[in-house]
């Protein structure tokens, strides 16, 4: 016990460094909400945003590339429906990382900071639900159709700021969220006594002990009575109250399916919607690999972009599209390409970015970033600023310790309308 005060040695170094941390107020950003479309794997540039026509046949290969609405902008074969919506994104040709392994180029991509032995870092859907909460009964931030890695979780922050996962796909017949219904035999009177009950108890509970997995605990059965109690809440989930042209127009497939309930959960209210769709580990075959699974993302990309458009969306949602690195500029003997992080492509739309811009560039041979490098750092500190919340702000992590939201980087003010 320190002299002539009550505190020990540890609670007073914790306010001291509570007193010090740098806590900024979130300001009014340009998005809302955001959609963040991850491909896994590692999605190949050169055949999808970034294609290098004059590039000799081993570096360039064997696809086509498809002119744009932008003059002298090419995107690959596969992306023809997305080639007409170019007028409306903004493209990123210059990311650059140094992570060549999945895990830590995935961990790079879900929270902007590179791996650390000694923390994990909160993904960026998390740190939005601490900044922001949830609006409109639904949770803040969802995952579809599962959190796809440890990553795209809470990291040091509270479990409470956790993603909501589906359970299920919905484009799998009968779709449904689960625990989102009364189970058989509660109706809305014993539904209410239960949840009267379970305060009780957590009001009994936290009076004699405080502790993470308590509040997190808390704040899970809140947000799970919201949800159940509230029908504008379960209506959000449901892709049944969309037209049905509209779902054809989408693609009744998983790509289209998670993009209609992605654009479904913003609008009602949901701030950070991840998807995941597809695998992009092309190490063989590249051609095939995308001509199998790029016209349905192609598909429903495009449609979910003017989707937002035609409804006044797309201004105040910010959609970006990434994947953890690029890959290798020439082809190999199988046909395919390997890991790449040296330079890699990045789509956004929306959210008070550009339209139809195109950010940076690559070399030739797409081996490296040739202008405007882009950071993982700069691109999160960006996404944060359309957000509304300073990058450099700073959360307590265990043992009292300050860590920035992002540390580093800077906002790209080129890539801002």
């Amino acid at each position: 016990m320190l002299a002539g005060t009550s505190l020990t040695l540890p609670q007073l170094l914790a306010r001291r460094a509570q007193a010090e941390l740098k806590d900024y107020d979130n300001f009014e950003g340009t998005a809302k909400s955001i959609i963040h479309i991850f491909l896994p794997g590692g999605l190949a540039q050169q055949e999808s945003f970034d294609p290098k026509p004059y590039a000799p046949i081993e570096y360039r290969g064997e696809m086509r590339n498809i002119k744009t609405k932008l003059d002298g902008v090419l995107f690959g074969e596969t992306l023809q429906k997305t080639a007409q919506i170019a007028d409306k994104l903004c493209v990123i040709r210059s990311m650059s990382h140094g992570e060549a392994a999945h895990e830590r180029g995935t961990h790079n991509m879900f929270t902007g900071y590179r791996p650390s032995p000694a923390l994990q870092f909160p993904s960026i859907g998390s740190v939005i639900s601490q900044q922001y909460g949830s609006r409109n009964n639904l949770p803040p931030y969802v995952c579809v159709p599962n959190q796809p890695n440890v990553y795209a979780g809470s990291g040091y922050l509270s479990s409470a700021f956790a993603p909501f996962s589906l359970g299920s796909d919905p484009a799998s017949g009968g779709f449904k969220v689960r625990d989102l219904n009364l189970p058989n035999g509660v109706d809305e009177s014993r539904f209410a006594n239960r949840r009267s009950a379970l305060e009780a108890v957590n009001a009994y509970f936290q009076s004699r002990e405080t502790s993470d997995q308590i509040n997190a605990m808390d704040s899970f059965y809140e947000s799970a009575y919201n949800l159940i109690s509230s029908p504008e809440a379960r209506e959000a989930f449901d892709l049944e109250k969309e037209d049905a042209k509209l779902r054809d127009e989408y693609g009744r497939n998983q790509a289209g399916a998670r993009m209609l309930l992605a654009r479904r959960l913003v609008e009602a209210g949901v701030r950070m919607v991840n998807l995941t769709y597809g695998g992009w580990d092309n190490h063989d075959n590249i051609v095939a690999g995308f001509r199998r699974q790029m016209p349905s993302f192609d598909q429903a990309f495009s449609r979910l972009i003017n989707d937002l458009d035609e409804r006044g969306l797309l201004d105040e949602t910010l959609v970006m599209v990434s994947s953890e690195f690029g890959r290798t500029p020439k082809i190999n003997n199988t046909a395919g390409r390997d890991h790449w992080p040296k330079v890699f492509s990045v789509a956004l739309a929306g959210g008070g970015m550009k339209r139809g811009y195109v950010y940076g560039s690559s070399n030739a041979t797409a081996s490296e970033p040739e202008e405007n490098e882009v950071s993982v750092e700069d691109l999160f500190t960006t996404v944060y600023h359309a957000l509304g919340i300073v990058a450099d702000k700073e959360l307590m992590a265990p043992g009292d310790r300050p860590i920035e939201i992002v540390d580093g980087g800077s906002v790209v003010q080129d890539l801002l309308a």
